[in-house]
Formats: C-alpha cells, structure tokens, sequence
C-alpha cells in the first residue's frame, strides 16, 4: 500500500501548495503555521516514502492504507473548507472568525492523525531494518543507470530468420489473395515480428500500399474501415459501412497491397472484413498476428506460422542486448547468474525484455542480481500466463515509488490503444502524480517519468515526429493485465480529478465523470449551491467502473455549472461536476453559455480546461470568475471565439502566474492590461478570421516576454505588422501572408528560434533571396503549401545549425539552395508533393554528400527513403 500513501501525500501536497498561493490567501481565512506544520508532515512521509517504500513488508502496508485515508481525509477537509469559504465571501468579523476557527480545528485533527501514523511507520520500519539488515542494504541499492540508448528500434533479436522467411512467403507464391496469420501467445513477440516484416525494405519495394491495423477484443467496423481508407489513421465519417466497404474495395482493386491486422481475438473481425478485400491477381497479401491457433483454421488460411518460445541461445542474446545494449555480458562475475534468470523467463521476449529493463537501471553488483534472481526462480515452474505475469511483476516492484503511479495509471486505457504524450502527460499532472522539480517545469518532469519508464521497457514507443519528439506511446497487452491486477492492490484514485462532459449528450443516461453509457447507477452526493442556498443532494447516473474506481465517491461534493442556451431558447442545462475537479473537458458546447455568475468558479483546484466546440461559430467570453484559478496551467478551445475579458484586468484576486499554455484559441482578443496578469505564458495557439491590421497592435504576443512557442492561422491576411518575443524557440504561421523578405528577418530577431514552420503563405513572390539575415539557432523547418514560390536561394551560413528540412506540397517549387548538403548539422531532408526538378536536385545534393564520405545526410520523398545510387 506503499503506493496510494506516496499518492495521497503527493496529491495533499498539490493542494497544501495552492491553499497557500497568495492570490488564494487574500480571499481565504486561514492559518498559514497551521498549514505549514502539515505541509512539513506530508513532506516528511513524502521523502520516507521515496526513501524505503521497497522495504515495506505486508504488516506495514496495512498502515500504509491509514496513511493514505487520512491524507484523502485532509484532502476532503480543505476542499470543504475552502469551497464554502469562497461560496460566502463574508466580510463580517465574527464570519471570518468562525470560519477560521472551523478550519483551524478540522486541520488540527487531520494533522495529529498523520502525525501518529508518521511516528508508528518510522517505528515499524526501524525495527525491520534490525532483524536483517544486510539483506535491505541490498535491496535498496541505488540504481545505476546503464549505458543503454533509450528510444531504440524494436529489438529483434532471435527473430532474423522469422522475418526473411515470411518475406519470402508473403512475395512469392500464387497471385491470388492469400492470408498468413502469426499465431502465439501474449508477449512472444507477435507484433514485433510482425512490424519488422511491415518495415523490411523488400516488403516495402514489393507492395505499393502497406496499412497497419491493431483490431484488439472490442472494434468497431466502422472505424476499422475509416482506418484502413486512411493508411491506418483513425478519422471521423458519416458515411455507412456498406459504404466505407465500397471506397476501400475499390481504392485497393488496382494495388498490390499489404495488410497487416494485428492482435485478431474472433474469427468474425475477419468475416466482416473479408468482402472489402479484393482479390485483384496481383500477389496482395492479408497477415494477422492472433494469440488463438483456432482462429488461424477458420479463417481458410493455407498456413499459419506458429511464433515458438526463443532458445536458451537466444535468449541470453536478447538478455543482453536489453541490459548491456550489446551482444554480451561485459562482467564476468555477472554471466552465470544472467543466463539462469534469463532461463527462467522460459523464452518468452517481453519477459526478457522487461527484465533486461529493470537490470539495465539497476546497479551491475551480484549482490543485487542475486536479490532478483531469487525471485525469478520463484515463479519458474508457475503456469506459463501467470508466470510471465509474476516474472513482469519484479519490474513493477523495483521501480521507483514515484513511477509506479504512472505506471499503473496505464490501466485506465482501453486495450491496444495509442496515447498521445501530450494528453498523458497533462493526464498525469491533474492526477497529481508528479513530485516538482526546481528547475523543471511540470511537463518536464513528466517527459522524464516517460522517458523512464520507455527505458525500463514498460511503456512501448509507439510514434515519434519528424523531429524526434516522442507523440504516442502505449503498453502491452500483458504489462496492462499487471497494471489491472497492481490498481487492486492499491486502489490510490480516491476522488475524481478528471472529468470528460459531451453537452450534446446531456439529456441521455451517461456516466456524469467519463461520459460511459454502460452498468449505469444512480447516486446521492453533496450539492454545494451559491450562497443563498444551503447544500443539497444530488441525484447523479455513474457507472460500475468510475465507482470501482473512486473509493471515495460517496464523500465528493459537487457544483452544478448551468449552460444557457444561446440560441434564444428558454431551456437550460446543468452539468455536475466534482469540487475536486483539476482537468475538465467539455465537448459539443457549440449552442451553450456558461451562465454567470457561475458556481463554477468554485473549481479552485482547477488545472486544465478544454473546451471543444463544434456547430456555429459564436463570440465566447469566459466568465473573469473561471479566471480565479492560481493553478489554471492550461486552457485548450476548438472553434469557438475565444475573448479574456476586461474585467479579468481589474479583480486583484486574478494573477495567472500558472498558465503556460493557451492553445487553438479562434479570434483570440486580450487587451495588454490581462496579459499581463499571464506572466509565464510560455505557449500560445491563435485563428484570426476576423482581424484586420490596427488590432495587431493592440493584441501583439510581443508583450509576452516568456513565450517559447506561437501558432497563428489566419484565414490568408497580411500580418506585416506582427513583431514577435525574443524567447520564441517555436514558431508556425499559416495562412499569414508574410513577404518573404520579412521572413528573412525573422531569425535575425528572434535569437532562439529553434522551429520555423510557414504554412500557405499565399503571398505573390515569386523568389526567396536570404541576401540578409540568418536563423543562428534553427534545427526544424517546415515549408508547405506555398504556391507562388518558385525560387530559394540562401547560403549553408543562413541555417548554421539546421536539421531538417520539410517542404511539402510545394508544386510551384522549382529550385533549393544547392549548398544544404554543405550544412554539417543537416540529417534529414523530407520532399511531399514536390515536382521532378526539386527532388532531381535533392537527390544530386545527398549523392554528392555521400561521395564525400557523409552518409549521415538521408532523402524522403513522399514517405519513402530514397536508396543511394537507385536513381
């Protein structure tokens, strides 16, 4: 239970932080000693916690639980405290007495509870260290971490002669449509192979059009055909699925193609899908990679291939590779016992991997190897599905506290599916499962959670941008069983903290936390209402898995948030929504208002609001009160006019030194009065269709002197008059119109540009001559969809530092600068869309560069990598 302690306590800390912001305190009754006293206790259980949480024995879990309901306790405590505080806004003395005098008393409980508890776990935890203490100096050795690359290619070793003979099958044999399934338990290694088969270069070269599709347990055939109509991409469609069938049949008729349906559990995801596949004569091939052996014989497939269990030989050549990231064992004295623990994995690779993950952190003495390899041995002769799972459980144990909340937040997660970082990580955050760093922003420390985390072979790098930034990420199906199991075990989600709401939905039965529609119930919860009314009940529909999920349910009080309707009608709806709140999601809200005032307001621990609005475009202004939110770090809108109001510049309780991010904002309008009040806004994502060039001065981003990242739209005005902040590192324009000339200077004052990307600048010139000005730091460039321009002419001293080079759909495009291969910096050159002429001199700059012995330099065109000496 070591776990939900160090959560809880993590979680009491985020709120401790914010009760005690300064804008909060001007609007609060508190007594800060008393707050810091606690905050000191919670700090100490904190860094005990990270210190010896592996040496809790089973006993002391049990007093971990306690530990963990009272921090939930205190956390319920200031929430109550501080919402009704803030509901009242009293001014009367004797008010504000009473008000303190509560708190200060409800504090004082909480806190002596943590206390005693604090004082019997050092007890207990003493007292284990003496009867053995030689065995927990081992335990606790401090990792090491190993030389290992992190962000590797798949590791296929064992698998070399399995790809080159499916290769060879799959591009031989008859013309007709033929089906190989790779048939094999969860973990050895089916979707490895299968990848690397979809990858190897004479796949590629023998079928035109490849698509990769995971299928998983639950699928929907509509999105499987949207999917496959799109290579792979899931996009939205109204059309039906007899016809989605038709578009893809015929958009595949005239190819040979390749498809690759990973991870079939039922014959009957193949038979609705057959019919969409044509049998064309041209040698097309469908492989599916499925853990049941009966399912490879209904299908009326030839053949399968059985994927065995690896060798002892194979194994230890993987074992290797993943804990030493090389051939062998680089100490001797660690040989004998590696080839015994990778034995014991009986084969299976993601068991080695997962265990070659853990070593690798871990200090390279034999003493500890000795420690996991006692364990291992433990679970040798179980049952291959709950060995495997007790092998993947040493990981997970031997992770660092502060990981294993992320790590089995993975559950949450439908099976099979692809996450995007950028939503995990903001995830995270409002879960409260990150332990700040001096020095790092939030986000950064959760890339470096992840990082770890993908290092130790527990999360999978699913896909990465052009630049090499990590975008989606995953687990497998058999680490998500473990994280299942874990989450049992330590149960540490107490209160909702995320909440998803679609307003188009609300007059269904829905889950009033997660939108689910399944196993629904209906519950009483505490209703805090305005001042004028004293709290109520309310009746709300949540379904089985939210209320396993929260232990703590039936404590949450909630706000009911009232949505006008904007089209004039008298209809209102209400939206409840935990006090608890910290990342709030909204959809549909095209027709709705928040009313104001709103009880919203009372989300004081509020971190991210995204707000996506779909239908007519309509003016919103958010309410000044959703802006008294010190924690607010992030607030995200799609399609909708997007005003910070005036009034937001004259609440002295208003300082959003929290906000970083304020992203995909339409017809963003602030005046300099409110942005100052956003002092660390460091992103800023804008669409102007209604602008015009005297509001460029008064809404200019140059007043935001820490902004590292800008994205303007504009529906193709001129933005001549644009002056940006000198800590720009990221800059997009689209549609923006900018004189070339002009963009020239743009690296001039902006000296830490590191990514430039333009976008339809739709300007008629016809030339780009850098005569002047250069870009000392950019690394990414990205040009695309810029008709007129048909000449680029600059010199490698322009880009000193540049890395890639995308230009996209650039039709007009008849020449590049010819010295981009004399760039030392310069590794990728990506050509989409481009005509004949620029990519024969693309092709003549890199032939020329690997005459001189750099190799470095590689040509894409149109996603494919163009082969040296082919042409």
């Amino acid at each position: 239970m070591a776990v939900a302690a160090y959560v809880m306590q993590l979680c009491l800390s985020h709120v401790l932080n914010n009760l005690q912001h300064p804008a909060r305190l001007r609007r609060l009754h508190v007594d800060t000693n008393q707050i810091k006293s606690l905050q000191e206790t919670v700090q100490f259980l904190l860094d005990f916690l990270e210190a010896h949480s592996q040496r809790i024995s089973e006993e002391i879990g049990v007093l971990g639980r306690q530990i963990a309901n009272a921090a939930a306790e205190a956390e319920e405590v200031v929430d109550r405290h501080v919402v009704d505080q803030l509901r009242f806004r009293s001014e009367e003395e004797s008010h504000c007495m009473a008000a303190l005098s509560s708190f200060s008393q409800d504090i004082d409980k909480v806190t002596g509870k943590l206390d005693s508890l604090t004082k019997e776990l050092t007890k207990m935890v003493k007292e284990e260290w003496a009867v053995d203490a030689q065995e927990e100096q081992c335990i606790v050795s401090v990792p090491v971490k190993s030389p290992k690359a992190s962000g590797k290619k798949t590791t296929v070793v064992g698998f070399d002669e399995h790809v080159e003979r499916i290769v060879d099958k799959l591009t031989r044999g008859e013309p007709d449509l033929q089906i190989l399934p790779i048939v094999g338990m969860g973990g050895i290694g089916k979707t490895t192979l299968a990848q690397n088969i979809f990858d190897h270069p004479y796949t590629v070269h023998y079928f035109p059009k490849r698509i990769w599709l995971t299928i998983s347990q639950e699928y929907s055939l509509r999105e499987i055909l949207s999917s496959l109509l799109h290579n792979g991409k899931k996009q939205e469609s109204n059309q039906t699925e007899a016809e989605l069938g038709q578009r893809l049949y015929q958009s595949l008729f005239g190819e040979r193609y390749l498809i690759v349906m990973d991870d079939v559990w039922s014959v009957e995801a193949w038979n609705d899908l057959k019919l969409f596949f044509p049998n064309n004569g041209k040698g097309s091939r469908v492989m599916l990679t499925t853990r049941e052996s009966s399912l490879a014989i209904s299908l009326g497939s030839q053949e399968s291939y059985s994927l065995d269990f690896l060798n002892e030989e194979k194994s230890w050549n993987l074992f290797c590779q993943e804990t030493f990231a090389q051939k062998d064992c680089p100490y001797p004295e660690l040989e004998e016992i590696g080839k015994n623990m990778a034995k014991s994995c009986n084969g299976l690779p993601l068991t080695i991997v997962v265990l070659g993950g853990l070593l690798a952190n871990s200090n390279m003495t034999w003493e500890y190897w000795e420690s996991v390899a006692k364990n291992v041995n433990t679970f040798r002769n179980s049952k291959d599905y709950e060995g495997c799972l007790k092998i993947l459980s040493l990981s997970y144990n031997n992770l660092p506290v502060h990981l294993k909340p992320c790590f089995l937040y993975m559950g949450v997660f439908p099976e099979d599916f692809d996450i995007r970082v950028s939503r995990l990580t903001r995830l995270w955050i409002a879960e409260g499962f990150l332990k700040p760093i001096t020095g790092k922003s939030l986000e950064e420390v959760a890339e470096k959670y992840l990082r770890d985390l993908i290092d130790r072979n527990l999360f999978l790098s699913l896909e990465s941008g052009i630049d090499g930034k990590l975008k989606k990420c995953g687990i497998h199906d058999l680490l998500r069983d473990l994280c299942l199991r874990e989450y049992e075990k330590e149960h540490y989600l107490y209160a909702p903290k995320v909440q998803s709401v679609d307003a188009s939905n609300m007059k269904e039965d829905e889950c009033f936390i997660c939108r689910d529609g399944t196993q629904l119930q209906r519950i009483d919860l505490n209703e805090v209402h305005d001042a004028s009314q004293l709290t109520s009940l309310a009746s709300v529909l949540v379904c089985n898995t939210c209320k396993n999920k929260y232990p703590s349910l039936n404590k949450a009080r909630v706000v009911k948030a009232r949505l006008v309707d904007k089209l004039g009608h008298s209809a209102k709806e209400e939206i409840v929504h935990p006090t608890s709140l910290r990342y709030l999601e909204m959809m549909n809200m095209a027709d709705y208002d928040f009313s104001s005032p709103s009880t919203i307001a009372l989300l004081w621990n509020q971190m991210t609001f995204s707000l996506i609005y779909f239908g007519s475009f309509r003016k919103k202004i958010l309410s000044y009160e959703m802006w008294g939110m010190p924690q607010l770090r992030e607030c995200r809108s799609l399609d909708c006019d997007f005003v910070l109001p005036e009034e937001a510049a004259t609440q002295d309780f208003i300082i959003m030194e929290n906000l970083h991010a304020l992203v995909s904002l339409r017809n963003f309008k602030c005046t300099e009065e409110v942005l100052r009040r956003i002092p660390n806004l460091k992103k800023l994502g804008i669409y102007y269709d209604e602008v015009d060039e005297i509001e460029w001065t008064y809404y200019n981003p140059i007043h935001l002197q820490k902004l590292e990242s800008l994205s303007i739209k504009t529906e193709y005005r001129p933005l001549e008059n644009l002056t940006f902040p000198a800590s720009l590192k990221k800059l997009r324009l689209e549609g923006c119109n900018i004189p070339w000339e002009k963009i020239m200077s743009v690296g001039s004052f902006l000296p830490n540009l590191e990514k430039l990307v333009l976008e339809t600048n739709w300007i008629e010139e016809y030339e780009w001559n850098q005569v002047e000005g250069d870009f000392p730091r950019l690394k990414f460039l990205k040009i695309s969809y810029s008709y007129f321009l048909k000449r680029w002419r600059a010199e490698n001293i322009h880009f000193p530092n540049l890395e890639i080079l995308f230009l996209e759909h650039m039709l007009g495009l008849e020449e590049i600068p010819s010295i981009l291969g004399d760039i030392p910096t310069l590794h990728s050159i990506y050509l989409d869309g481009s005509n004949d002429s620029v990519i024969g001199l693309a092709k003549q700059i890199v032939e020329e560069q690997h005459g001189y012995g750099n190799e470095i330099l590689q040509l894409y065109t149109d996603g494919e990598r163009y082969q040296v000496g082919s042409s």
